[in-house]
């Protein structure tokens, strides 16, 4: 195995849900108070269908696990992965996930979870199908957690990404301490740098802080890298980090170097906000590589 990955597939498990989104000039601050609109639709959202249809799009092979109910929700969850290998566990009380998103003009989101399914027993890639994929992504969700010991005593390349993590939040330990490829928001850390060398030093092989428009900061044996942002014309944010994982997922898995991988990340991120669907359906690897090529990645 590559350091990066066998040759199987990617094997992504977490959410998929069904969202409305919400446009506002901005976030309400606390209070009662009443906000207008400036637009609404519906769509697909979800960390892990994010990550799939971004990776599908990339051209590597990908199966995505996750829990849908027998709800309205579902068919249309379905209806908007069309061409990813999906393997779907069933919802104790029969309801898929669904959220309220806010969506604010300057990049901020507030997310209201509306419905969150129950997995029946048993949700999740066997044993052995996670040892026979590339990598396995396991994304925050009470049933991925058990998958996680799965992939380490198989040896399979493990890829976690723990959002808005404090560094001591109870919920993402388990992710963060057991991921190779590891991604985090800066949006609660006080001393990302420090989150960073912290995750490596307990063996995560690269760790990286996404910061927005300020680019990214990654971090591996060597020490920290400095990543610019790609140029972009924001329309909207969903999705935006799993866009940058799954292009630096599947730029590592293709050899190449990691300045390169983390400019493709940086470049694949920028292309979801640039448009309105969750992550990035319609990037290619040729228009990724040649946007990557405006990024700035240097060792600090």
């Amino acid at each position: 195995m590559t350091p990066w990955g066998g040759a199987g597939d990617v094997i992504v498990a977490g959410p998929a849900s069904w969202n409305t989104l919400v446009r506002v000039a901005q976030l309400p601050s606390g209070g009662s108070q009443t906000i207008f609109a400036s637009g609404h639709r519906a769509g697909l959202g979800g960390t892990s269908a994010g990550k799939a249809v971004t990776l599908a799009a990339l051209g590597v092979p990908v199966r995505l696990h996750t829990v849908l109910g027998r709800d309205q929700a579902a068919d249309r969850i379905r209806a908007a992965l069309p061409g990813i290998d999906l393997t779907t566990w069933p919802a104790v009380d029969g309801r898929s996930e669904q959220h309220l998103n806010l969506m604010s003009d300057d990049g901020g989101r507030l997310s209201v979870y509306l419905e969150l399914p129950e997995p029946a027993p048993g949700a999740g890639p066997t044993p052995e199908q996670i040892a026979a994929a590339g990598a396995l992504v396991a994304d925050l969700a009470a049933w991925t957690a058990p998958l996680l010991p799965v992939a380490r005593a198989a040896g399979t390349l493990l890829v976690c990404d723990v959002h808005d993590d404090d560094g001591q939040a109870a919920f993402q330990r388990s992710w963060a301490d057991t991921a190779d490829l590891l991604l985090a928001s800066a949006d609660r850390l006080a001393d990302p740098a420090g989150y960073l060398r912290d995750r490596v030093a307990r063996g995560c092989t690269l760790a990286v802080c996404t910061r927005g428009a300020a680019g990214a900061l990654a971090c591996d044996a060597d020490g920290l890298w400095e990543v610019g942002a790609a140029p972009a014309d924001p329309v909207d944010s969903n999705g935006a980090g799993d866009a940058f994982l799954a292009g630096l997922l599947a730029a590592l898995r293709d050899g190449t170097d990691t300045a390169t991988a983390l400019a493709r990340g940086a470049a694949a991120g920028a292309a979801a906000v640039s448009g309105p669907d969750l992550g990035a359906p319609g990037v290619t690897s040729a228009g990724i590589a040649d946007a990557a090529r405006a990024v700035a990645v240097r060792r600090v």
